[in-house]
This record gives structure tokens, sequence and C-alpha cells, in this order.
């Protein structure tokens, strides 16, 4: 798979980016206590076969999982940092955080994002944790250019996230997107500025930051796919997909 995306799949993939972030905006709007993360998973698939693309978890198969992904929606509650499973079992409470992280194919081609949201009333610490989050996404994009280095991503989204006393985790990382639902190359949320591939004009990026509030240790749940974080602290995810230009980063999902 090529790393650098031609003008017209920039454009297809903007389209769909478009697409799917009007999904996502339904979907949050119906995140409040009480509602099941198996009705989320439902809005999301049924949005995005209605926009005529094809929904890019479902049945996708990868991280040596016993199963296949089996919903279109991931939805990760609290400690749950990414990949939480969808179920009617599973009911919003006041005061929980949601991760809702979805993807798309949409003529041929894969776009992916996510953002973490409150279920009604959440504490000070909760609000400071996505907004640091969604703040590490913002100055991961900025760190984006033909030219730059991935190492300057990983600096920038970790220096933000540690400056405010959080944990940014290591075994997950951002990745490529556009041919498949995950491409080369990995874009770690740590690093150094300068170090790792130079990034080309075309390329396209899923930046993704996986914030903690305690330490940035994490472990997989017996489902095969939920990440938890090992010390029980609350996680938060937010993810663009993003194009390299010459004079920085364009925000497909927007």
């Amino acid at each position: 798979m090529a790393l650098v995306k031609s003008e017209k799949e920039i454009a297809i993939l903007a389209e769909g980016g478009r697409r799917l972030a009007g999904i996502m905006r339904q979907v949050v709007e119906a995140v409040r206590p009480g509602v099941t993360t198996k009705e989320l998973d439902t809005i999301a698939e049924t949005l995005i076969i209605s926009s005529g693309g094809t929904p890019s978890f479902k049945g996708y198969n990868a991280f040596g999982a016993r199963i296949p992904y089996p919903a279109s929606l991931c939805t990760s509650i609290n400690d749950e940092v990414v990949h939480g499973i969808p179920s009617e079992k599973r009911v919003l409470q006041e005061g929980d955080i949601i991760g809702l992280d979805i993807g798309m194919k949409y003529e041929g081609l894969f776009t992916d994002m996510a953002v973490t949201v409150d279920a009604g009333y959440i504490d000070e610490a909760s609000k400071k944790l996505i907004d640091t989050t969604r703040m590490a996404l913002e100055k991961g994009i900025q760190a984006v250019r033909s030219g730059a280095h991935i190492g300057d991503i990983g600096e920038a989204v970790q220096a933000c996230a540690e400056a405010r006393g959080f944990g940014i985790v290591r075994e997950l990382v951002g990745h490529g997107v556009g041919h498949a639902a995950h491409e080369d190359p990995e874009a770690p949320n740590f690093g150094k500025k300068g170090r790792g591939l130079k990034l080309l004009e075309g390329m396209v990026l899923a930046l993704e930051p996986m914030v903690t509030a305690g330490k940035h240790q994490v472990f997989l749940a017996k489902d095969g796919w939920t990440w938890k974080t090992k010390d029980g602290s609350r996680a938060a995810h937010f993810e663009h997909t993003v194009a390299v230009t010459k004079n920085g980063a364009r925000v497909l999902t927007e």
C-alpha cells in the first residue's frame, strides 16, 4: 500500500471523513445516562450505511484477537482506553465518560476518528482529562507538515499531556490510514522531535492520543479487544484522520 495518496484519493477521503464526522456528531447527541452502548452502535452502523459507507471495524481481525471485532463502533467507558465492545448490558450511568471510536470505508478508502464525551454530569478531574486529550490531539496536528518527522508529533502530544499531570499510553499508537483501516507508518503519542520517519506531502495519518488520569500502563481484557488502565484510572481518546501538506495538516474528519 502506498504511503502517499493521490489528490483524487485525498478528495475521496475528505468526503468520507466529512460524512463520518457528521455521523459521529449524531452518535454523540445520543449519549446520555440510561442508553446502552449497543444502542449507540446501532445508531452508528445505521448512519454509516445510509451515508453510502461500510463500517470498517465490524469483522476486523487484527492485534492477535481471538475473534473479529463484532461491532461498528468502539465504546470505551471510564478506565477502558480503546476498543470497548458495545453490549446491551452496558448501560451508561450519570458521571461516566465514554470514548467513541468509529471508522468507515467510503468509495474504497478508509477514515477513522474518535472523541471522548460525558454521560451527564462529570467531575472536574474528568473534564480536565477530556480537555487535555483533545488539546494533545490539536498539538499533534500542529506538528504535522511535509518534512517534519513522526517524532515531532509524538513529542508534541506527550509534552501536552504530561505537563498537565497525565499519562500517555505506549502500547497503542496512531497509524497510517486510507487504503486500509490500519497502515504504516505507526504514529506514537510519545517520542523525540527530529526522529522517526520523515513526513511526505500526501501521507494520510490517523492521529489518536490516548491519555490516562493515572499511570500510563494498560492491559488487554479477557474479551481480547478492550484495553484498560492497569491502575483503574480513567482514560480519554481523541482521533482525527489528517493529510500531510507542505503547509501543515489538513484535517479530513471534520
